[in-house]
């Protein structure tokens, strides 16, 4: 998991009156106690017993239910923006302990580098030397429907329709351990075989991104975003260009983190 420079942007106001609330704007997302920012401020008042509130303001960059973890991202800068608010009555384990509990990738965000993920996310192991890259992500007007996603992929590969990546794990493991190396042999995602099944425009979007020079293409998550891989900005500005034409979705353009 690589964290990248595509931002929603959060301001945090505390309030005497233990009332937690949010307002969105930009890319649509819940404005109430459901949104996982304000499912951050709870946990953490609940666990350090701190009796205030906080007043939340969320520009929405990220499009949510998307497959590139906006909201849980949101969370885990909730999380810490209080915990440094109220000088840090809890340590990273009691941090990452209560994000595990909001969610399993909010844990990676607290993080903030790129990190082989075990577990169900929470299992966290930085890898060196990861190569600094550009992201081209698209978002293709289609919504996925995370818990169906999984539940096809275990009936399926229940089933023995659907062949897992099981046997390649440790050698993706071992070669992401050896950074640097090549990135295209190592991408592989279980859940685009059940979510490009059905919506064929992922596939699409994998093809134009390779044939505008990606150095591989791969969906995010359950989807349904889209990445390519670039070594520079340069190139990747290129392909943003190219693939424009076609509207395929929306668009941005990316550094690596970390």
């Amino acid at each position: 998991m690589v964290p990248v420079g595509l931002y929603d942007r959060l301001e945090l106001q505390t309030t005497s009156d233990r009332h937690i609330a949010i307002s969105c704007r930009g890319f649509p997302a819940p404005s109430d106690e459901t949104n996982l920012a304000c499912r951050a401020a709870k946990a953490f008042f609940a666990r350090t017993g701190i009796d205030q509130g906080v007043s939340i303001r969320l520009v929405k960059n990220i499009p949510a239910a998307a497959g590139l973890g906006g909201g849980s991202s949101d969370a885990a800068c909730v999380l810490r923006a209080l915990n440094r608010t109220y000088a840090s009555p809890l340590a990273e384990t009691q941090l990452a302990q209560l994000a595990l509990g909001l969610g399993a990738d909010v844990p990676f965000f607290l993080a903030e580098r790129p990190c082989i993920a075990r577990g169900i996310g929470e299992i966290l192991e930085p890898i060196e030397n990861w190569p600094i890259l550009w992201y081209l992500i698209i978002t293709p007007s289609i919504s996925v429907s995370t818990a169906w996603v999984y539940g096809r992929l275990k009936a399926s590969a229940w089933s023995g329709e659907l062949e897992l990546t099981n046997e390649a794990y440790q050698i993706i493991i071992t070669h992401l351990k050896k950074m640097p190396c090549a990135i295209g042999p190592l991408m592989e995602n279980d859940l685009e075989q059940i979510t490009a099944k059905r919506f064929p425009e992922i596939e699409r979007i994998k093809k134009r991104l390779r044939e505008a020079g990606a150095e591989a293409a791969l969906m995010s998550g359950s989807g349904p975003s889209v990445f390519g891989i670039f070594r520079s900005k340069e190139t990747g500005l290129w392909a943003k260009k190219i693939l424009a034409a076609s509207d395929p979705g929306d668009m941005f353009l990316a550094q690596g983190l970390g």
